[in-house]
């Protein structure tokens, strides 16, 4: 717990299997990738019904392989939210490829599918959407654009681990979920991330990637009493795989996750019906057929800044996710109107599991006295 009386944006609860499971593999004689991540890998498909899964270092590794795995030509357009964390767009232009960013749906911060559609072009290759704060997008109808125009859906889910969209778990809708385990995510391990896919050759190609495309990996090298130092190597990869230590934290968190969801959400409710008709203050809009994370609370303020200002007066964290891609030389383009409305507007509520009633209390009442 935190130890002073201000309130912190984000807090990670580590839960005491994980801290045994660390202990353990420390014990083993092996801290690299090998069975934890294994068993992690195993644990994940199961938990988001995927046919396979792939640990890695993080979720850029699993968004920039993702791509990588389609095999597009330099150039092909990707399109994309410009409201997302900048490493998500920054792989688009390590891989060669053109981020063309869509505009937001600006009550929901999510991808709009009618501005998707503005934008698929005979060069488009791919389609990146984010569950933002991990309320899962318009799944349906960007896949039937996809579908339409032949090109392939790369799912953000960073926010999303534990979400469903109408009655299936975010992970099983299409072919490569990429998600995030970082360190203030639904399920931390500290750094970390997992790429699902639909088939064993893309799993192991992913395999093979992960480790600077060397076709077998060193736990398996060490495998059967002896060291092999012999190995072919396939293709151009990265240095990307989880490693047990990792893994071990989060085969000690995960059983927790769906009670610890569900916390999330709950702090999310007593949010928006304290903050409910207050003068300035606009909730995001909810979907009866999904249900999130509940990874972020985000409020959409008339004078964001002064109320950003204000909550930190009084003890009180608050972020902004995300000022949009576009605004950084690297990208650039032209604002779009339904991400200026939103980002510009946007403020992150703390949301972890270590807040009280009391502390949601205390955010809303600080809120509700005006600033």
């Amino acid at each position: 717990m935190p130890e002073d009386d201000r309130l912190r944006l984000f807090y990670p609860v580590i839960r005491e299997e994980a801290i045994a499971g660390v202990a353990d593999v420390l014990r083993s004689g092996w801290i690299g990738s090998g069975p934890r991540t294994r068993e992690f890998e195993e644990a994940i498909a199961k938990a988001v019904g995927a046919s396979h899964c792939v640990a890695l270092d993080s979720c850029t590794t699993a968004l920039r392989l993702a791509l990588r795995v389609l095999d597009l030509a330099p150039g092909t357009e990707v399109v994309t939210s410009p409201v997302t964390f900048v490493s998500a767009n920054q792989v688009i232009l390590e891989e060669s490829l053109t981020p063309v960013f869509a505009d937001v749906q600006p009550d929901t911060g999510s991808l709009d599918p009618s501005s998707i559609r503005e934008r698929l072009t005979d060069g488009t290759g791919a389609v990146m959407v984010m569950h933002y704060g991990g309320m899962p997008c318009d799944l349906d109808e960007i896949y039937a654009l996809a579908r339409e125009r032949g090109v392939a859906v790369i799912e953000d889910c960073a926010h999303a681990f534990g979400a469903s969209y109408r009655g299936r778990p975010i992970g099983s809708h299409g072919d490569l979920h990429a998600f995030s385990f970082q360190a203030v995510k639904n399920l931390p391990v500290g750094d970390g991330g997992a790429l699902t896919v639909p088939s064993e050759e893309v799993d192991a190609r992913l395999r093979r990637l992960r480790w600077f495309g060397i076709d077998r990996s060193t736990f398996e090298r060490s495998a059967g009493g002896s060291y092999s130092w012999e190995y072919a190597v396939t293709e151009l990869g990265v240095k990307g795989a989880m490693n047990d230590i990792a893994a071990a934290i989060g085969l000690g968190q995960l059983p927790y996750v769906g009670k610890e969801n569900e916390r999330r959400r709950e702090i999310g409710r007593r949010y928006r019906t304290g903050l409910a008709g207050t003068p300035g203050i606009e909730l995001l809009r909810e979907h009866s057929d999904r249900v999130s994370s509940g990874h972020l609370c985000c409020v959409l303020a008339d004078d964001r800044d002064r109320l950003v200002e204000s909550l930190a007066a009084n003890g009180i964290d608050v972020g902004v996710h995300f000022q949009p891609s576009y605004a950084y030389p690297m990208f650039g383009g032209e604002p779009l109107p339904g991400v200026e409305s939103f980002w510009r507007r946007a403020v992150s509520l703390p949301v972890h599991l270590a807040l009280t009633d009391g502390d949601v209390d205390r955010v809303i009442e600080t809120i509700k006295a005006g600033w």
